[in-house]
């Protein structure tokens, strides 16, 4: 069975707006580790109308790009990307699957048919699977930003207090930590 891991960029006040981390050679490299390291994405809707507005025309050379980031964005178009949506049924961007049901069955079909691991990075859908315990590992990148505005991370709550277990904390030269937990035993 593979793990589900929680990845995101936040800044120190819990922002997760994508136009806040610091985008640059080092945070894209920590990105493709971790999209290399696992063997399917999964997001929601929202996350995924916005990954296929732009990484598919970045993939077929429509796009401006630096090499890495084409490149990048070639290996994002073979990964399976798998969405959880009740509003929409059809995914065109290629190896793009609609997970339809019961949110906890069909993660966990995911999670045990996914040896090499599921990536998940979409904030509103960590924290609904976060109550149904199916998340396994975190790993962030915290900005050394203050947004001062949302979306935060976790920002609807969860039931209770979740303990992790520190795997490594790594900084990285433009100031970002990158930090990978486990979630602790219960």
């Amino acid at each position: 069975m593979g793990i589900l891991t929680f990845s995101l960029n936040v800044t120190l006040d819990g922002c997760v707006d994508h136009r806040e981390g610091i985008a640059d050679d080092e945070t894209h490299a920590f990105f493709t580790r971790l999209m290399d390291e696992s063997s399917a994405m999964l997001w929601g809707r929202v996350t995924y109308e916005m990954m296929e507005g732009y990484w598919p025309a970045v993939a077929r050379g429509e796009v401006e790009a630096p090499p890495a980031i084409r490149e990048w964005a070639v290996k994002l178009e073979a990964k399976p990307k798998y969405v959880v949506s009740s509003t929409r049924k059809d995914f065109h961007w290629v190896h793009s699957h609609h997970m339809a049901g019961d949110l906890r069955a069909s993660v966990q079909r995911l999670k045990d048919a996914t040896p090499g691991g599921v990536l998940l990075g979409s904030g509103q859908l960590a924290a609904e699977l976060d109550r149904l315990n199916l998340i396994d590992e975190y790993q962030f990148l915290i900005h050394p930003r203050i947004a001062g505005h949302g979306p935060t991370l976790y920002q609807s709550g969860l039931p209770s207090t979740r303990r992790l277990d520190l795997v490594a904390a790594t900084p990285l030269r433009n100031g970002a930590v990158a930090m990978h937990y486990r979630r602790a035993g219960d």
